[in-house]
């Protein structure tokens, strides 16, 4: 896969750098210098060049990007260029990202194909965190549906799958169960690795310390999440 990201503020460069922690081949655009030095030796090309600039955005090959993440936030000016500029020169996949409602509304009328809006969803994530401060990693994969990787703790400590009812009573699915096993290493000390069970079945027993990967409606969660705080 090859990526642009265009804007390397803190959302842009950190989006940059894992995609290509991930394999992704990535071009990390922007119009400040120092963003771009700053980046250079952790994606595969940093480029300092203005993108509302055709000839410039042409000499680099934009077009032959798989896609496209537009992360300016602070200059929605800038932003929407960025979108159409990109959907005039042909990349297929333009993902950007939207301030506010007017400025999304906006991205769309031009082709955006994809628009991620920052604040909300780290507001989302941070009152999930107060209210499931169990939880430890959340994902919406779709309208109302989530994955979720979190610690039954001592509810449902000692207890097989089977014996949980999490189907039954909550309607929600174990499809992956991840173990500390104990081990000592070559220096003679004790630690431990992580063992993961991806297929588990109905008589596995599972401990307060596993991490559970459960999916399922988030309504159905939230009934989960209410009986592991009492």
């Amino acid at each position: 896969m090859i990526a642009a990201i265009i804007g390397l503020g803190t959302f842009g460069a950190k989006t940059a750098i894992r995609l290509y922690e991930k394999g992704a081949e990535v071009i990390a655009i922007d119009n400040c210098q120092e963003l771009v030095i700053k980046i250079k030796d952790r994606v595969t090309h940093a480029i300092c060049l203005d993108v509302t600039d055709e000839r410039s955005l042409r000499s680099i090959n934009i077009a032959d990007v798989d896609v496209a993440v537009v992360a300016i936030g602070d200059n929605i000016e800038m932003s929407i260029l960025s979108v159409a500029m990109l959907r005039k020169l042909g990349v297929g996949r333009v993902i950007a990202r939207a301030t506010n409602q007017l400025h999304e509304h906006v991205l769309r009328e031009i082709g955006a194909s994809e628009i991620i809006k920052v604040e909300e969803e780290m507001g989302e994530i941070i009152a999930s965190k107060i209210v499931a401060p169990h939880v430890l990693q959340r994902y919406n994969f779709a309208a109302g549906y989530s994955l979720v990787e979190l610690k039954l703790g001592k509810k449902f400590s000692g207890k097989t799958i089977a014996e949980t009812q999490m189907r039954q009573e909550y309607s929600l699915n174990i499809i992956s169960i991840l173990k500390r096993v104990p081990l000592i290493n070559e220096e003679g000390k004790a630690t431990y690795k992580i063992k993961v069970n991806e297929n588990p079945l109905p008589m596995d027993v599972i401990d307060a310390e596993d991490i559970v990967v459960l999916v399922g409606n988030e309504v159905n969660f939230n009934r989960l999440f209410a009986e592991l705080t009492d």
